[in-house]
C-alpha cells in the first residue's frame, strides 16, 4: 500500500458520476468557479457535433463559463468506443495538469469511467461487415434471440447485458466472431488502467429518492421536445450516411425519436417510450454505482426529503473534495 508521500507526488484528478438528469453539469460548472479546474465530458453522446437538444448537451452559455473537452469531437457517423474515449481522455488529463489546473471529468457514461480507471483489453478493432451480419440477423429474428446466441459462445458475458440492450450484445458476438475468443476473456487480459497514476477524488450525485429523478427525467425530455429536439432529429434523419442502426442514433431518446418520425408509434408513445428509456438508462446508472469502490455521494436532498438550493449542494462536494486532500 502506498505511503502518504507517494500520493502527494501525484497530481490530483476529479471525477463528478451520476445518473442521467441527476444535475452533474450544474454542480460541475459551479465546482470550477472555486476549484482551478476544466471539465473534460465523459459521455457517448455528447462527442457528436449536431447531437444538441436529445444528449442535454451544455448550452453556449455553460459552456462560456465552463468549456468541456471531449464534446463536438466527431460527427454522427462515425464510431467512438471507450478504448476511443481512454486515449483522448488521457491526453486532456496530461494537459490540463501540465497547465497547471485539476482535470474535472463529468459524466454519466460508466463504461468510459470504468475502462478510464481500470483499463481495457486489446480486443478487435469493429469489424462492418461482421457488425452488419449480427444487426441482420437481427432484424429477422430479434435481440433477444441474438443475446441467446451469444450465451451459447459467451455465456459469462451474455449474463450481465440485458437481452434488449442491442449495441453491447452486437459488441460481444462481434468480438467473437473476428477473433473466436469471447470477450470475457478479453476482459480478463485487461491492459492496467490510470488509477494508480494519478490521486482520484471521485464525486457521485444523485437525490435520495428515485421518485424525485424520476420527475426530473419526465420533465427534462417535456423541456427537450418543446426545445425543438424533433427538428433536430428530422435534421438528422434527412442524411443519407445515418440510419436508426448508426451507433450515434441508438443514444437514449434518438432511438425513440426515430422510430416516432419514421412512423412506428404515435406522438404519445414516442414521449412515454422516450421517458421509459431514460428512466432505464438512469437505473442502469445508479446500478454501476451502487457497487462503485471509492465513492463519495453528494445528495441534492436533505434528510427530510427536500430539495436543496444549489449552493448548499455546491458546498457539500467541496467539503468531501476538501477532507480528501493530502
Amino acid at each position: 500500500m502506498e505511503d502518504v508521500t507517494t500520493q502527494q507526488k501525484k497530481p490530483r484528478v476529479l471525477t463528478l458520476m451520476g445518473p442521467t438528469a441527476s444535475g452533474k453539469t450544474d454542480l460541475a460548472i459551479a465546482l470550477t468557479q472555486h476549484l482551478n479546474a476544466e471539465i473534460i465530458s465523459v459521455d457517448s453522446a455528447l462527442v457528436y457535433r449536431g447531437m444538441d437538444i436529445g444528449s442535454a448537451k451544455p448550452t453556449a452559455d455553460e459552456l462560456a463559463k465552463a468549456p468541456h473537452r471531449l464534446i463536438d469531437i466527431l460527427d454522427p457517423s462515425e464510431s467512438y468506443n471507450a478504448a476511443d474515449f481512454c486515449k483522448d481522455a488521457e491526453w486532456h488529463i496530461r494537459d490540463i495538469i501540465e497547465k497547471g489546473k485539476t482535470p474535472l471529468l463529468v459524466g454519466g457514461t460508466m463504461l468510459y469511467f470504468k475502462a478510464l480507471l481500470e483499463g481495457l483489453s486489446d480486443m478487435p478493432a469493429t469489424d462492418a461487415a461482421v457488425r452488419a451480419e449480427i444487426e441482420q440477423l437481427a432484424a429477422e429474428h430479434g435481440w433477444p434471440y441474438v443475446h441467446a446466441v451469444l450465451a451459447k459462445s459467451d455465456p459469462k458475458t451474455a449474463q450481465n447485458i440485458h437481452p434488449n440492450h442491442s449495441q453491447r450484445i452486437s459488441r460481444a458476438l462481434e468480438v467473437f466472431r473476428i477473433s473466436g475468443v469471447p470477450m470475457s476473456r478479453w476482459q480478463k487480459q485487461a491492459q492496467l488502467g490510470l488509477l494508480d497514476h494519478f490521486q482520484w477524488v471521485q464525486l457521485a450525485i444523485a437525490p435520495k429518492e428515485r421518485s424525485l429523478l424520476h420527475e426530473r427525467i419526465a420533465r427534462r425530455f417535456e423541456l427537450m421536445v418543446k426545445a425543438g429536439f424533433l427538428d433536430e432529429m428530422r435534421t438528422l434523419m434527412a442524411r443519407d450516411d445515418l440510419s436508426a442502426e448508426t451507433p450515434a442514433m441508438r443514444a437514449v431518446g434518438y432511438r425513440q425519436a426515430w422510430e416516432y418520425l419514421d412512423g412506428h408509434v404515435d406522438y404519445d408513445a414516442f414521449i412515454e417510450k422516450g421517458v421509459a428509456a431514460t428512466r432505464q438508462l438512469a437505473k442502469r446508472q445508479l446500478t454501476w454505482l451502487r457497487g462503485w469502490q471509492d465513492l463519495n455521494w453528494v445528495y441534492t436532498q436533505n434528510a427530510s426529503g427536500e430539495l436543496l438550493p444549489n449552493h448548499e449542494i455546491v458546498t457539500q462536494a467541496l467539503k468531501v473534495i476538501e477532507s480528501k486532500a493530502i
